[in-house]
């Protein structure tokens, strides 16, 4: 009899569209890096090409070869992986409860998912996102999702993503109130990393027991941004 698995490893990665900092686009290369992460979850962002109709960057239907994960079900296009670029990935026999598509105020197009996964441990509530270049965009894009998370029903909540930002305390603070917000590491640039853009933030049922960034020869190629990770639980009484 097998027991149940507390725990959960969960990873966040801006995959610039497969597009590499050697200028080779090379879906394989990113999905390598994807199945290196040896993650239950895997939020993505930049997963579609910018124009026409936002095609996949990565071939839907060798990702879970590849990788060993599924994607859940985002995308509005046929041909697209994500919601505004977003994706999610998950191990297979993770069942997909809800989605919530999010369009993003701000001077960009942007958006974000809300996507309650059933996990052994409990249900988890994963926000994923890539927000805007301008502070004020952030701050709106910020505010709006935290509106949309007060609509639903309270439950262990992860958000991950690209946030686009410098400081935890200016351009975040909206979200200091309901969540504490992680910074594994310096991502961006991958060749040379000088800026920790991509982070978690969790609700208070939710621990973080490690993170980290990868920074090896092949995530300094695979993308300009380096995929950020964390090992977590939820909080007793989070079981959903």
């Amino acid at each position: 009899m097998s027991e149940t698995k507390t725990d959960f490893r969960i990873a966040s990665y801006n995959i610039r569209k497969a597009m590499g900092t050697d200028r080779r686009r090379d879906p394989d290369r990113v999905m390598s890096v994807i199945s290196g992460l040896k993650a239950d979850i895997v939020i993505l962002q930049e997963a579609d090409l910018r124009l026409g109709a936002r095609k996949a960057a990565l071939p839907r239907q060798l990702i879970e070869a590849h990788t060993g994960l599924v994607p859940v079900q985002l995308a509005r296009s046929a041909v697209s992986l994500g919601w505004h670029g977003t994706a999610v990935l998950a191990r297979p026999g993770i069942e997909v409860r809800n989605v919530v598509h999010l369009d993003l105020p701000g001077l960009e197009p942007r958006g974000a998912v809300i996507v309650d996964l059933q996990l052994e441990a409990g249900l988890l509530r994963v926000v994923g996102t890539h927000l805007g270049l301008l502070r004020r965009s952030r701050r709106q894009q910020v505010s709006h999702i935290r509106a949309a998370l007060t609509a639903l029903p309270r439950c262990a909540t992860l958000l991950a993503g690209d946030l686009n930002e410098f400081s935890t305390s200016v351009g975040l603070g909206r979200l200091v109130p309901t969540f504490t917000i992680h910074t594994p590491g310096r991502t961006f640039h991958a060749r040379h990393p000088f800026a920790a853009l991509d982070r978690f933030a969790t609700n208070d049922m939710v621990r973080l027991n490690s993170m980290g960034v990868v920074q090896d020869a092949v995530t300094a190629l695979a993308s300009d941004h380096l995929p950020i990770w964390a090992q977590g639980v939820l909080a007793p009484g989070a079981e959903g």
